[in-house]
């Protein structure tokens, strides 16, 4: 008899819902350990570990070399004046900066830091010093200090030149911002031969525009080059809220080492003409075609304008004009619209320099221009007040 009969063979179950529920149970308890913060880095209690920086980057050298270098010869200029007020007199506390120039004990800074000053002290290479205000030319913004008593050791800055600067050369000032001693910014030059009127009204040409940062307290102290060579002197910045805006102005050094020597020896910073005059506030009649210029009233034997031919006004009691003479209305191109501006514009030249004027001569009837060609000359003994 024959037999279908088949074994009974059961079904494997699948593994997939245990896996599955493996992993929710794995998720869930890591979220609730994820809580708790068990999984987190603990804090490391220790030090950590340095990590070796390497060799400065050379311009990072060449800066740290010309801080250390230039920072000896920088001064910290402190001054102490009294002021008018409504109220009455009182003194008021001003702060500057300046540099060495010679080992003899003279400091460089600005006129206006240490202008109507009573009293003085320098701070230069960790000494202090009060210090007299030998002399200043305001037209340069320029002035001279003495250190008192014995100054050893002092370091003269570098002297470069500006004759041969361009604008995008690196610059580093120097100085004491907000009181803040030894504070160096950097920068490029930014513009050259700017004209900016100071803070006593005279007209400053020729001064180098830097971005380097600069701020009240700068003035007087130096900017270098990357060689770290003086290349001019902080004077102002131009700003509408008194802060650095990016646009500071230097007077240049080839001015500077042209006046200071004046300034130590007392001969007049400016070379002159020969030329004086006696009436400052005389105008010229609008009736008569011009309305400014330089009038000179008297022309000095021994000097170019003499020598040249140029012809002065003559000036009755009464202030009336007696005989016409010539009217200078530039020099080298550069116009003059009154006397008073001749030491602006010849204050970057030196003795023995030939200029070109131009004059009017023949008022009022018949005005004509001419030019002259005039040799300056400077002398141990001022002229008075005259160009």
């Amino acid at each position: 008899m024959s037999s279908n009969y088949t074994p009974f063979t059961p079904q494997r179950q699948s593994p997939m819902p245990l896996l599955f529920a493996g992993a929710a149970f794995a998720l869930a308890a890591y979220l609730v350990l994820d809580r708790t913060g068990v999984f987190e880095p603990s804090p490391l209690a220790t030090a950590r570990i340095v990590t070796p920086r390497g060799e400065l980057a050379p311009f990072e050298q060449s800066f740290v070399e010309i801080f250390q270098k230039a920072g000896a010869s920088v001064a910290h200029i402190s001054t102490s004046s009294l002021i008018r007020t409504y109220s009455g007199v009182t003194e008021q506390q001003g702060s500057g900066s300046g540099f060495v120039w010679d080992k003899a004990g003279t400091i460089v800074t600005n006129h206006h830091v240490v202008n109507g000053a009573r009293e003085v002290l320098v701070t230069v290479a960790g000494h202090n010093y009060l210090a007299d205000v030998l002399n200043s030319s305001p037209s340069h913004d320029l002035a001279i200090l003495k250190l008192r008593g014995h100054a050893a050791n002092l370091q003269p800055m570098t002297i470069g030149s500006s004759a041969e600067l361009q604008v995008g050369q690196t610059t580093i000032a120097i100085g004491n911002p907000f009181g803040f001693d030894q504070t160096m910014t950097t920068g490029i030059v930014s513009a050259l031969n700017r004209t900016l009127k100071s803070k006593e009204g005279n007209m400053m040409r020729g001064l180098i525009q830097v971005d380097a940062a600069i701020n009240p307290g700068n003035s007087g102290g130096p900017l270098l080059d990357s060689a770290g060579r003086l290349i001019g002197v902080t004077t102002a910045i131009y700003s509408p809220n008194g802060a650095n805006t990016g646009l500071g102005f230097a007077v240049p050094v080839d001015v500077v080492n042209l006046i200071v020597p004046r300034l130590i020896s007392g001969k007049p910073t400016t070379a002159l003409l020969g030329v004086r005059t006696d009436f400052e506030r005389m105008t010229l009649e609008p009736s008569l075609g011009f309305r400014s210029g330089a009038i000179v009233t008297e022309v000095v034997d021994g000097y170019g304008a003499r020598a040249a031919g140029l012809r002065p006004f003559k000036i009755a009691e009464d202030h009336s004009i007696r005989e016409y003479g010539d009217v200078i209305v530039a020099i080298d191109g550069q116009p003059v619209r009154s006397f008073s501006e001749l030491p602006r514009v010849l204050s970057s030249r030196n003795s023995g320099d030939v200029v070109k004027v131009t004059a009017i001569r023949g008022l009022p009837e018949n005005p004509v221009q001419i030019t002259l060609h005039i040799e300056l000359r400077t002398e141990d003994e001022p002229i008075g007040a005259g160009m």
